[in-house]
Protein backbone atom coordinates (compact mmCIF):
# COMPACT_ATOMS: atom_id res chain seq x y z
CA UNK A 1 0.00 0.00 0.00
CA UNK A 2 1.54 3.89 -1.09
CA UNK A 3 0.39 6.58 0.73
CA UNK A 4 0.45 9.88 -0.78
CA UNK A 5 0.39 12.72 1.73
CA UNK A 6 0.37 16.77 1.06
CA UNK A 7 1.27 19.52 2.72
CA UNK A 8 1.94 23.74 1.71
CA UNK A 9 -1.39 24.71 0.45
CA UNK A 10 -2.98 27.72 2.39
CA UNK A 11 -4.81 31.26 1.62
CA UNK A 12 -2.31 33.86 -0.04
CA UNK A 13 -2.35 37.30 -1.98
CA UNK A 14 -2.42 37.09 -5.98
CA UNK A 15 1.36 37.76 -6.84
CA UNK A 16 2.47 35.52 -3.73
CA UNK A 17 4.14 31.82 -3.50
CA UNK A 18 3.44 28.75 -1.85
CA UNK A 19 5.24 25.46 -2.02
CA UNK A 20 3.28 22.20 -1.79
CA UNK A 21 5.14 18.68 -0.86
CA UNK A 22 4.13 15.55 -0.96
CA UNK A 23 5.50 12.30 0.36
CA UNK A 24 5.23 8.70 -0.21
CA UNK A 25 5.21 6.16 2.01
CA UNK A 26 5.01 1.96 1.73
CA UNK A 27 6.24 0.34 -1.30
CA UNK A 28 6.66 2.75 -4.47
CA UNK A 29 9.11 1.19 -5.46
CA UNK A 30 12.22 3.50 -6.64
CA UNK A 31 10.78 3.84 -10.35
CA UNK A 32 8.03 6.31 -10.59
CA UNK A 33 6.10 8.86 -12.40
CA UNK A 34 4.95 11.37 -10.25
CA UNK A 35 2.51 14.24 -10.76
CA UNK A 36 0.67 16.99 -9.56
CA UNK A 37 -2.94 18.17 -10.43
CA UNK A 38 -5.44 20.68 -9.53
CA UNK A 39 -9.22 20.31 -9.71
CA UNK A 40 -11.45 23.95 -9.27
CA UNK A 41 -14.67 24.16 -8.03
CA UNK A 42 -17.45 23.08 -10.89
CA UNK A 43 -13.87 22.12 -13.22
CA UNK A 44 -12.78 18.70 -13.71
CA UNK A 45 -8.98 17.43 -12.82
CA UNK A 46 -5.66 19.39 -14.70
CA UNK A 47 -2.13 18.20 -14.92
CA UNK A 48 -0.27 20.65 -13.68
CA UNK A 49 2.94 19.18 -13.63
CA UNK A 50 4.22 15.72 -13.68
CA UNK A 51 8.57 14.41 -13.80
CA UNK A 52 8.76 10.95 -15.68
CA UNK A 53 11.08 8.15 -14.47
CA UNK A 54 13.05 7.32 -17.59
CA UNK A 55 13.36 9.45 -19.11
CA UNK A 56 13.69 12.46 -16.89
CA UNK A 57 11.45 14.64 -18.39
CA UNK A 58 8.85 16.99 -17.11
CA UNK A 59 5.43 18.26 -18.34
CA UNK A 60 3.62 21.33 -17.24
CA UNK A 61 0.95 23.11 -18.14
CA UNK A 62 1.17 26.00 -20.10
CA UNK A 63 -0.78 28.26 -17.89
CA UNK A 64 1.80 27.17 -14.94
CA UNK A 65 5.21 26.87 -17.20
CA UNK A 66 6.68 30.29 -16.43
CA UNK A 67 5.27 30.50 -12.99
CA UNK A 68 5.39 26.95 -11.22
CA UNK A 69 8.25 24.38 -10.75
CA UNK A 70 7.63 21.08 -9.75
CA UNK A 71 11.25 18.86 -8.27
CA UNK A 72 11.43 15.33 -7.17
CA UNK A 73 13.58 14.21 -4.17
CA UNK A 74 14.13 10.39 -4.59
CA UNK A 75 16.17 9.66 -1.46
CA UNK A 76 13.39 11.46 0.36
CA UNK A 77 9.95 9.77 -2.74
CA UNK A 78 9.00 13.45 -2.20
CA UNK A 79 7.85 15.91 -4.87
CA UNK A 80 7.51 20.19 -4.69
CA UNK A 81 5.40 22.04 -6.54
CA UNK A 82 6.47 25.95 -6.09
CA UNK A 83 4.39 28.09 -7.16
CA UNK A 84 4.90 31.83 -7.99
CA UNK A 85 3.52 34.86 -9.14
CA UNK A 86 0.00 33.22 -7.95
CA UNK A 87 -3.29 34.49 -9.11
CA UNK A 88 -6.96 33.72 -8.32
CA UNK A 89 -7.59 31.13 -11.10
CA UNK A 90 -4.75 29.75 -9.91
CA UNK A 91 -7.86 28.57 -6.48
CA UNK A 92 -8.14 24.83 -6.92
CA UNK A 93 -7.22 21.76 -4.60
CA UNK A 94 -4.08 20.55 -5.67
CA UNK A 95 -3.35 16.60 -5.63
CA UNK A 96 -0.02 14.66 -5.91
CA UNK A 97 -0.18 11.53 -7.81
CA UNK A 98 2.00 8.59 -8.22
CA UNK A 99 2.61 5.84 -10.27
CA UNK A 100 4.90 3.19 -11.01
CA UNK A 101 7.78 3.50 -13.91
CA UNK A 102 7.15 5.99 -16.59
CA UNK A 103 4.06 7.42 -17.63
CA UNK A 104 3.96 8.69 -21.69
CA UNK A 105 0.70 10.33 -21.46
CA UNK A 106 0.79 12.21 -18.22
CA UNK A 107 -2.01 14.50 -18.37
CA UNK A 108 -4.51 11.61 -18.23
CA UNK A 109 -5.52 11.69 -14.60
CA UNK A 110 -6.51 7.85 -14.90
CA UNK A 111 -3.35 6.57 -15.60
CA UNK A 112 -2.02 7.09 -12.18
CA UNK A 113 -2.37 4.46 -9.41
CA UNK A 114 -1.67 6.73 -6.06
CA UNK A 115 -3.56 10.11 -4.67
CA UNK A 116 -3.00 12.29 -2.21
CA UNK A 117 -5.98 13.24 -0.42
CA UNK A 118 -5.26 17.30 -1.87
CA UNK A 119 -4.62 20.63 -0.46
CA UNK A 120 -6.08 23.90 -0.86
CA UNK A 121 -4.77 26.70 -2.46
CA UNK A 122 -6.82 29.78 -2.27
CA UNK A 123 -5.61 32.81 -3.81
CA UNK A 124 -7.68 36.37 -3.51
CA UNK A 125 -7.22 39.14 -5.93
Amino acid sequence: QVQLVESGGGLVQAGGSLRLSCTASGRIGNEYTMGWFRQAPGKGRELVAAITWRPQNTDSADVVRDRFTMSIDNTRKSTYLQMNNLNPEDTAVYYCAATPGTLYVTEESNMYLWWGQGTQVTVSS
